[in-house]
């Protein structure tokens, strides 16, 4: 934002020449810059959202799997991360407390479709029993979280 000088013309005597020398400020304001700064902004924003990942972070198997078809709703996700702590979504909750908070979330909602988010490290065990947690709260369709491009059984390579 800058200001201008603009000169007053003032036609007559000696008087008048001194004041057009001088110059008053320009009331006006320049707003390309702000312009510019707000478009860079903009497409920082634009190119930084899609980076930021939601969630607890974890190391999920790679598998060859097909992925699931998308929802309707946001899906709901369980993870179980290296640590043994178990997540709703991103809010961790008490291993005694799961099966209750899942019990009123599935009140809440039209399906029973469910997503378990286990790091790889984790013994199958605490998996089973966290799937366990989730059908006993009425969740049937348990859909296991794994990354894409792992071996196939047929000894081949991934996706």
């Amino acid at each position: 934002m800058g200001a201008g000088v603009v000169q007053k013309d003032e036609g007559g005597g000696r008087r008048a020449r001194r004041r057009s020398r001088r110059s008053r400020p320009m009331a006006e304001i320049n707003v390309t810059p702000f312009v510019d700064v707000m478009l860079v902004l903009l497409i920082i924003f634009m190119v930084a959202a899609p980076l930021s990942v939601v969630g607890v972070p974890v190391q999920t198997p790679e598998t060859a799997a097909n992925p699931l078809p998308t929802p309707q709703e946001e899906p709901l996700t369980v993870t179980l991360n290296a640590e043994g702590g178990i997540f709703i979504q991103e809010t961790e909750v008490a291993r005694a407390e799961l099966v209750t908070r899942l019990r009123a979330i599935s009140q809440e909602r039209d399906s029973d479709q469910i997503f378990l988010r286990a790091d790889g490290v984790n013994a199958w065990n605490e998996v089973a029993q966290v799937m366990g947690a989730l059908n006993a709260a009425g969740f049937n369709n348990i859909g296991l979280v794994t990354d894409i491009g792992g071996p196939t059984l047929d000894g081949g390579p991934g996706n």
